[in-house]
């Protein structure tokens, strides 16, 4: 279950959607000290990157610096993934140098331009996520393949020479380069390859303060002292006038292949983009502490916004841009709480550009190219290959891979997909169904893989070699089974048993599988009232009058059997861990005693997961309160101080008896338990009649009639009432406890979160926002129940 209180700073209007990952309207622009920090790692790190990737491009090396100023400043302000830092990318290192081979620097530029506006459209269009459909065999085989073709290239500038624009061309020129060593290049490169292994391996407490400064920096760093402090003659980096930087051009060349180009570059930067924003919301979720302005990513929107990067990107004479991942995990490990982070390293970039220039000058070449090489290699990663194999997607990682390499990223992963889609058909199409008959006499059909009407003819042949009236076990060992496949199974097994046999369908661990729903009550689930079971009744024509009105007794006789029967053997094992371990409860629900609210259904929770109270009217008395009945304030204190639970959620209902009978009894009269109860709804009622305060709205709209407003006002008064407790009041001083309003309607299944402002005191409009099926689309994130 999810529940939260948000809150907005204008407390005159109801709250509005807005930027997801802006400041909240009416607050001054702030930068963290988290993120201010986090920017600067960022910087230390797509700085060197920048530039040895532009090296490794054969663009200008000031296109390097652009993409990455670019891609902070313009990525940051307008992409879905606040978190995700863009620049140019080591996984568009290959395409971006054989277009700069085949058509020139002005007019890469302009094809950058034109991905750019390609991404835009699809941003338009909504389809992002259309692009984690591609098998993950293909995207990491496509990673592994420019990985591959960098580090071959780059090795040649290691050794002090210059690659050539093919991979068969580098590999046929290295046994020469290896003859015609550069001795001072080699030792540059070795030495800026040898701190980028060791860094991040140095043990105990020096290594924790050493790993403050990126290996990429480090390494970079010392090659550049030491090959100025030695004098060694070796190429270093030259940037040439600001001046004199070549924009961009219209592009000149055959239009269909400046058309594959647009789509080449279009792919790479989007499929990149995307599961790098997808990789870094893993990332954020698995955080023990969330911030709570970080939320998930809108892919749309960040590929519009990468889209946007681009095209001033090229605009300006820079590289393509994309997510890269590095840069994103340090950003997510060094701290960032917001987009402020990646937008302000986009503005180091832009400093150093212009003010570091005789600093960045004295970098050798070298150790730029190992260390672009050493990203290369990285980009083969042995964890994915293992994850792969384990899925018997081998076969698309090694082609897709292998086309990259030999044919071209565009031809590699075309390559890949169709390879993808025939092993797919073969799984879909390939099911092995075997007969036989054990020592006990029972018969034993096995099924291996997706059951579909490919299928069928051999499923039924194999059906009808078992003799009528026998004991038979189908074994289903696979995720899928299409209609005609059910059908036929279904129709065998109601003719067998209509025989005198029996038929019992198990899964490849012998698991029983549950039986359809014309067989099984479909109606008797958990969730379910008594009334409408009929596991436990005569089938329809054997009914007496008695058997239709049970008595209550037999009926929770009845529920505790089926239970025992049905749910007792999954939850068993976590009941007895929370025996061991005792109960640690999240969250205190103070609900209304209504029989018709379900917590457990309307929250998804399980055991041990919410403390429950009860009462009529979800009411809480306050503290001193003349009750007689300190039931509730003891339940909160124990909650609160004993289970130490995080958040308190009082929900509300739709036709609370309670509230109707606070309305519509009359002043006086006998003092009965349950009018002393129903004082403590009083204060609600006087707060829905104070003229100064505008009543609740549902989902921006007006409630029904006057008991649908109590009802909401009632959850926002014994909020109010909550706090007056002095353990809740210590505990929300103190920033670790939470006050969630919730409201179920009953009629219509829905539940609708509390909305307020920023401080603790009540505000005049108090919203209730509707929960979406979806997750969280329409109510602020919360915390899990």
């Amino acid at each position: 279950m999810s529940a939260c209180v948000t809150r907005t700073t204008d407390s005159a209007h109801p709250p509005r959607d807005h930027e997801p990952h802006a400041p909240p309207p009416g607050k001054r622009f702030r930068i963290a000290g988290a993120d201010l920090s986090a920017s600067v790692a960022v910087f230390l790190i797509a700085l060197p990157l920048s530039l040895g990737i532009a090296l490794a491009t054969g663009a200008p090396l000031q296109a390097g610096l652009v993409a990455a100023a670019v891609g902070g400043i313009f990525v940051g302000a307008l992409g879905g993934s606040p978190l995700q830092v863009s620049g140019p990318a080591a996984g568009l290192t290959v395409v971006t140098a054989d277009l700069i081979h085949q058509y020139g620097w002005r007019t890469t530029c302009a094809i950058t331009v034109l991905a750019g506006l390609a991404q835009l459209g699809l941003g338009c269009l909504r389809v992002a996520r259309t692009a984690l459909a591609v098998s993950p065999a293909v995207v990491h085989g496509m990673l592994a393949g420019i990985g591959v073709t960098i580090a071959v290239a780059q090795l040649h500038i290691v050794l002090g020479g210059t690659p050539q624009s093919v991979v068969l061309d580098n590999l046929r020129a290295l046994p020469a380069q290896l003859a015609d060593l550069h001795p001072a290049a080699l030792t540059i490169s070795v030495l800026t390859l040898a701190i980028l292994l060791l860094w991040p391996r140095i043990p105990g407490r020096a290594g924790r303060m050493a790993r403050v400064m990126p290996a990429a920096l480090v390494a970079v760093a010392t090659a550049t002292a030491v090959s100025s402090l030695a004098r060694l003659h070796v190429d270093k980096v030259d940037l040439p006038s600001w001046r004199s930087h070549a924009l961009v051009g219209l592009p000149e060349g055959p239009a269909l292949g400046l058309v594959a180009a647009v789509l080449t570059i279009t792919l790479v930067c989007s499929v990149q983009s995307l599961l790098g924003a997808v990789a870094v919301d893993k990332v954020v979720a698995g955080q023990t502490e969330l911030h709570p302005g970080v939320r998930r990513s809108d892919l749309d929107r960040e590929l519009l916004g990468q889209g946007s990067a681009n095209i001033v990107s090229g605009a300006l004479g820079g590289l393509p841009v994309a997510g890269v991942a590095v840069r994103s995990m340090a950003n997510v490990r060094a701290g960032a709480v917001s987009r402020n982070s990646t937008m302000l390293h986009g503005v180091w970039v832009v400093v150093a550009s212009l003010l570091l220039v005789p600093v960045l000058e004295l970098i050798p070449l070298a150790a730029l190219a190992a260390l672009v090489m050493a990203v290369g290699i990285q980009m083969v990663s042995l964890n994915h290959i293992r994850t792969i194999t384990r899925h018997r997607e081998i076969v698309v990682y090694a082609v897709t891979t292998l086309g990259v390499v030999f044919l071209g990223v565009l031809e590699g992963v075309a390559l890949g997909v169709a390879v993808a889609v025939a092993v797919s058909l073969h799984r879909l199409a390939r099911t092995r169904i075997t007969h036989c008959q054990d020592a006990e006499g029972v018969h034993r059909v096995r099924v291996r893989g997706q059951l579909t009407f490919l299928a069928v003819p051999r499923l039924s042949k194999a059906l009808h070699l078992v003799p009528h009236k026998a004991d038979v076990i189908v074994e289903l060992d696979g995720s899928f089974m299409d209609h005609a496949a059910y059908e036929s199974l279904q129709c065998w097994q109601d003719s067998h048993t209509a025989h005198g046999g029996s038929v019992e369908i198990t899964g490849r661990s012998g698991t029983r599988i549950a039986e359809p729903a014309s067989s099984s009550h479909s109606c008797c689930r958990p969730w379910a009232p008594w009334r409408n079971h009929h596991c436990d009744r005569p089938q329809e024509g054997q009914r007496d009058e008695r058997a239709v009105r049970r008595p209550s007794g037999h009926q929770l006789a009845s529920g505790i059997s089926a239970f025992q029967r049905n749910t007792a053997p999954h939850v068993r094992g976590e009941l007895a861990r929370l025996a061991r371990e005792g109960q640690q409860p999240a969250q205190l629900f103070l609900t209304c005693a209504d029989s018709r609210v379900v917590t457990s259904m309307i929250t998804s929770s399980g055991p041990g997961d919410l403390f429950v109270v009860r009462n009529v009217g979800n009411l809480v008395p306050l503290p001193g309160a003349e009750s007689g009945d300190d039931s509730v304030g003891a339940a909160i204190e124990y909650a609160v101080d004993v289970l130490q639970v995080r958040s308190i959620t009082v929900c509300g209902h739709s036709g609370c008896g309670a509230m109707q009978a606070l309305l519509s009894a009359p002043p006086g009269g006998a003092q009965t338990p349950l009018k002393r109860w129903l004082r403590h709804g009083l204060p609600s009622v006087e707060r829905m009649g104070a003229q100064d305060r505008a009543w609740a709205r549902l989902a921006g709209r007006a409630p029904a009639d006057a008991v649908e407003q109590l009802c909401l006002t009632n959850v926002v008064q014994q909020l109010e009432h909550l706090k007056a407790h002095e353990s809740v009041a210590r505990r929300l001083a103190e920033g670790d406890l939470e006050l969630h309003g919730m409201y179920f309607h009953v009629g219509e299944a829905q539940a609708y979160l509390l909305t307020e402002g920023t401080g603790l005191e009540p505000l005049p409009d108090e919203v209730f926002d509707q929960v979406s099926a979806t997750g969280q689309d329409e109510a602020e994130r919360t915390p899990s129940g």
